[in-house]
């Protein structure tokens, strides 16, 4: 069973910065895909990134594309999902998610996961 927490949420104006993290203490993400998701109240789970278990591809929903960044660092078992520029309509609960497979242009389907975190707040509001 992979436990997966995620961190680094909070409440950020406008235009502002925000870092995730997913990580998990009792075993390693290295062999896993990890994708990103989100929901706000009333709307439906969004995939907002994924990245292969190498870090070598990614992809990106188009609402977020240029202003979201996923990176890992297998050595810190550690993957991130830098976010800049942030607005409004991206306030909502952020969830990683692990699969030991790439699913290319396919990866930020939720129902491809195996294992979810329990999601970090992100509030975009000046």
């Amino acid at each position: 069973q992979l436990q997966l927490v995620e961190s680094g949420g909070g409440l950020v104006q406008p235009g502002g910065s925000l870092r995730l993290s997913c990580a998990t203490s009792r075993s390693t993400l290295n062999y896993y895909a990890i994708g990103w998701f989100r929901q706000a109240p009333g709307k439906e789970r969004e995939g907002v990134s994924c990245i292969s278990s190498s870090g070598g591809s990614t992809n990106y929903a188009s609402s977020v594309k240029g202003r979201f960044t996923a990176a890992r660092d297998n050595a810190e078992n550690t993957v991130y999902l830098q976010m800049n520029s942030l607005k409004p309509e991206d306030t909502a609960t952020y969830y990683c998610a692990a699969v030991r497979s790439w699913f290319g242009a396919m990866c930020r389907i939720g129902d491809s996961y195996t294992y979810w975190g329990q999601g970090t707040q992100v509030t975009v509001s000046s």
